[in-house]
């Protein structure tokens, strides 16, 4: 970390206690428990809210992913060798207040008698919101202070809701498992901000870019857990029934053809056919990403599958030749490679649901309006990155950091001109024989 970046002693608990402060307050005026009365909604939470049962019908579906969140993404960042720690510690310091602030802001457009209800449903919600930040967080990892994520995720849960609501709410697009509006749209937004705090030299790369042995196995763990879990985070929110049926199912054969097709396309662009471990941790997961937005549909098996084995090409491909081009060339240092795991997929997904939308492979869903939901994420994504990084980027150097970086120049500055003065002393008092000559001495 650059001598510049921001104060931890101070800045950041200061940050870290006043927006906890502030959402306790917000959580005192407006959330209360769901009791369990019927309401509708618009959100992505409940898109087609139709769940039947008690109220902790849900639970096993809220702990899968809150395992993924925690768990999943935390340890899938872990494979940098300098950074295990603050991968996992930070994901933790992230999803917690996300989750928090996520909760109000998903609600926020449907609050019943000027009350927030939570349920397990919103807390899954929540759960999905803080997942956009750790895709982010993927992008930026090792190059960003704690107090610039914790704005970071502030704005773009922020950008997040107001997307999720006008694609979800406002023109009824289907995407049960998010590939547009949590993948594709965290994936966007953390690349500008990427781009925006790029670093000229780390163009050529760092000694601390890059993996050991231990640090990749502990990777694995990440990208396994995520693997297991991924069906659940697809069909979570689902309708009861055939819908989160499908969308199990459907999740669950894309990941395992997309699994063989990581492999194959790792072995065919690696030298001597050896398989690359970044490969393996994370486009074996491309096709539960590529699904999401048609999980629930009536895709068939082999569509999901069809879906898997393209975007574990796809993510293979982009992670061996794409994202060094990215970072040469177009200035966007992907730390995770998010690109090749979330984005790219992301958008196939996109375009997997426009696809369905136009088989007619769920009713109610219109394909111009499932393009429009995909143009609105990645339009919001660019925008609310671009922005945030020149908010996060205009933080200026204290004071103290100048002065530490001026004072050894002119003490340089200085120190050679007393030389020059006593050299010339000494030259035109050489006739004064019998005199002593004035030396300048200085102690730096």
């Amino acid at each position: 970390m650059p001598a510049y970046a921001t104060n931890m002693r101070l800045k950041f608990p200061i940050l870290a206690l006043i927006l906890e402060a502030m959402t306790i307050v917000l959580y005192a005026l407006f959330v209360v428990y769901d009791t369990g009365d019927a309401h509708d909604g618009s959100h992505h939470a409940e898109e087609n809210s139709t769940h039947s049962g008690g109220p902790m019908t849900l639970y096993p579906m809220f702990q899968d992913v809150h395992v993924m969140i925690f768990i999943g993404f935390g340890f899938l960042m872990t494979f940098l060798k300098r950074y295990g720690f603050s991968s996992v510690g930070i994901n933790l310091l992230l999803a917690a207040f996300g989750l928090q602030w996520g909760l109000l802001l998903q609600n926020m457009w449907h609050m019943h008698d000027g009350k927030i209800k939570v349920s397990i449903e919103s807390m899954i919600n929540a759960d999905f919101s803080t997942a956009t930040v750790l895709i982010s967080f993927g992008a930026v990892l090792g190059k960003t202070s704690p107090v610039q994520l914790l704005i970071m995720t502030l704005l773009e849960i922020t950008v997040f809701c107001i997307n999720e609501h006008l694609v979800v709410g406002v023109l009824k697009v289907s995407d049960v498992g998010a590939s547009m509006t949590i993948h594709a749209f965290g994936a966007y937004f953390g690349l500008a901000v990427a781009r925006v705090l790029y670093r000229p030299g780390l163009r050529s790369g760092h000694e601390k870019d890059g993996s050991v042995y231990h640090s990749d196995l502990f990777a694995m763990i990440g990208t396994v857990y995520l693997w297991m879990f991924w069906p659940s985070f697809n069909s979570a929110i689902a309708d009861h029934g055939e819908a989160q049926l499908r969308a199990v199912i459907n999740t669950y054969f894309s990941l395992a053809a997309c699994a063989l097709a990581a492999y194959a396309t790792s072995s065919l662009v690696e030298k001597k056919g050896k398989l690359d471990m970044v490969h393996i941790q994370n486009a074996t997961l491309a096709g539960g990403v590529a699904v999401g937005t048609c999980a629930d549909m009536d895709i068939q098996p082999f569509g999901a599958m069809m879906i898997g084995i393209t975007a574990g090409i796809i993510s293979t491909v982009g992670f061996k030749f794409l994202t060094p081009i990215l970072a040469s060339k177009l200035g966007i240092q992907d730390t995770c490679g998010v690109h090749n795991l979330h984005g790219m997929p992301g958008i196939l997904g996109g375009l997997a649901g426009i696809v369905a939308a136009a088989l007619k492979k769920k009713d109610g869903v219109s394909a111009p309006y499932q393009a429009a939901g995909l143009a609105s994420s990645l339009g919001f994504a660019l925008v609310g990155g671009l922005i945030t990084g020149r908010y996060l980027r205009k933080r200026k150097k204290p004071k103290s950091v100048w002065l530490m970086a001026i004072i050894p120049r002119t003490k340089q500055r200085l120190k050679a001109l007393l030389q020059t003065i006593t050299k010339q002393e000494t030259q035109s008092n050489k006739h004064l024989r019998g005199f002593p000559t004035i030396s300048i001495y200085t102690t730096y």
